[in-house]
């Protein structure tokens, strides 16, 4: 049996519209540990690896390792359900078809309950080899996002560029022709 309590739904909820831009089905591997979730998106680009550890939350308990097969959108649309304050807890059985979620308001009596049909996924576990990186780059997580936004706007593909002097960044307008950049 699985059963995990987050103490805000928000947290869930923005991972999840995150991850279903670029994979719409995925296995939730869930064990002692924590959840992780490792898909590519369909053209194989890009892979997107997330680890929920146990102790970030309120209450965790995975009795044997089960995975969960997901739709995203479906989960996503379930996830607006709740309010960004609301304790939400996750739970499935060792042989369940079904995911349920329930969301708790922290200052009313209002509980909502849902329940997800589960999905066979067929996946593969990708080794993500140990790499050092020449630059690292720290920022806002909501920076970032403003700048990927304005950047779509602009282009289909992004050159980053790392000097002592900054980050700066380029536009793929078209096959070879570079946009105007700016420094972070």
């Amino acid at each position: 049996m699985l059963e995990a309590k987050l103490n805000e739904a928000a947290i869930l909820k923005r991972l999840l519209d995150a991850i279903k831009e670029l994979v719409a089905d995925a296995n939730f591997e869930c064990n002692e540990e924590g959840i992780e979730l490792q898909a590519m998106d369909n053209s194989h680009v890009a892979l997107v690896a997330v680890k929920l550890r146990a102790d970030g939350f309120r209450r965790y308990r995975c009795d044997r390792p089960i995975p969960l097969g997901v739709n995203l959108n479906s989960l996503t649309k379930v996830l607006k359900c709740a309010k960004d304050d609301d304790q939400v807890t996750i739970r499935a059985d060792d042989d369940a078809d079904v995911l349920n979620l329930t969301y708790e308001a922290r200052n009313t009596d209002r509980i909502a309950e849902y329940a997800l049909k589960l999905m066979d996924i067929d996946s593969d576990t990708l080794g993500i080899p140990d790499t050092d990186y020449d630059a690292r780059v720290t920022m806002p997580s909501s920076e970032f996002t403003r700048i990927v936004r304005d950047l779509s706007q602009l282009g289909e593909s992004v050159r980053i560029e790392v000097s002592k002097e900054g980050v700066s960044r380029r536009v793929v307008k078209e096959e070879g022709q570079e946009g105007g950049g700016r420094e972070c």
